[in-house]
């Protein structure tokens, strides 16, 4: 999405437009999802989660809450629900990922169509969830999201330098576990 038709579905979102918000709802809820379900690793949660978020990015842009980059605000407020949800259910049982078939669910992305089986899929999950979270955020966002440095800078709230070194030290923890 260009810079300035994200200028103007801030502005409509934030004016009340509910067809310019599921519009914003339709570009962003599968992403979004994926975003989350790889860091819950439970579909029911990541429904919740996700729907959570468009709440409160809704209610975010009706409360007049300025918004430079709609996407990296998004991503911020997905990111910050989950740490929410953490805090929340600490200690609490879950699920493995064994219960769903989670490569059914998604869209197919560059990462997955490079993948040959939903076992070495799971081998990759197991290995992400081995990592440090914010290795495994980047990775996502990189990699199944296809962000450039800039916009995960943005949505990590770091700079392109920082983000490029963290980028890469996520990669190299990532080799190590599946070697």
């Amino acid at each position: 999405m260009g810079k300035i038709r994200e200028k103007i579905l801030i502005t409509k979102i934030k004016a009340g437009d509910k067809e310019a918000f599921g519009e914003f709802y339709d570009l962003y809820v599968d992403k979004i999802y994926r975003f989350i379900y790889f860091k819950v690793s439970r579909v029911q949660e990541a429904e919740d989660l996700t729907s959570e978020v468009f709440l409160r990015v809704w209610q975010y842009a009706r409360d007049g809450v300025e918004i430079e980059n709609i996407k990296a605000f998004l991503y911020r407020v997905s990111r910050n629900a989950v740490i929410d949800f953490y805090r929340k259910n600490y200690g609490k049982e879950t699920v493995d990922l064994e219960d769903h078939n989670i490569i059914d669910n998604l869209k197919a992305d560059n990462l997955i169509e490079k993948i040959d089986t939903k076992a070495q899929v799971k081998e990759i999950i197991e290995k992400l969830d081995s990592i440090k979270e914010e290795y495994k955020e980047v990775i996502l966002l990189r990699f199944v999201e296809e962000y450039s440095t800039k916009e995960i800078a943005e949505v990590m709230g770091r700079s392109k330098g920082a983000t490029r070194v963290l980028l890469h030290r996520a990669m190299e923890a990532l080799r190590s576990k599946v070697k």
